[in-house]
């Protein structure tokens, strides 16, 4: 247990590294696999929860953008859930904002405020009404998340 968490500390602040995706959980979370299997919650976006309309259509987006493919991670840190926050290149194009993109994730901004090039791409899609934008009554999300859990009390 104790080798677990200074590993999973180091690797927070590890320089990029390559690996292979082994699984897409939905739009914003992989698995990678190196010497060791890694969770990672994508950084910068976030993706539809897969109940929402377009959480599938966001997995298999994201699916066809990395599954079985090598990526290059970019380590931040660990979220409260134990997944590595991570960047993730594939090819030389940064796959949150291949997703922004495409329209199949929301740019986080409460976790990446300053970051100018998912803004810029969600503009674009909002305006295009590409993927989730399609939709006018789109949920981002945080807000179904705290919705569903708002219900459960």
């Amino acid at each position: 247990m104790i080798f677990a968490t200074i590993a999973a500390l180091a690797l927070c602040f590890a320089p990029p590294f390559e690996a292979k995706v082994i699984s897409v959980h939905d739009g914003d979370t992989i698995t990678v696999r190196t010497d060791e299997t890694i969770k990672i919650r994508i950084n910068g976006i976030d993706a539809p929860e897969l109940k929402q309309p377009f959480g599938q259509a966001s997995k298999q987006a994201m699916s066809g953008l990395v599954f079985g493919k090598t990526v290059t991670v970019k380590p931040d840190k660990k979220d409260r859930y134990g997944r590595l926050l991570a960047r993730i290149e594939i090819g030389g194009k940064d796959t949150s904002l291949q997703m922004v993109n495409l329209g199949m994730a929301h740019w986080y901004e409460a976790y990446a405020k300053h970051d100018t090039q998912l803004q810029s791409a969600q503009t674009k899609a909002k305006s295009a009404k590409i993927g989730i934008w399609n939709d006018p009554d789109t949920i981002a999300p945080w807000e179904y998340r705290k919705k569903k859990k708002e219900a459960t009390k």
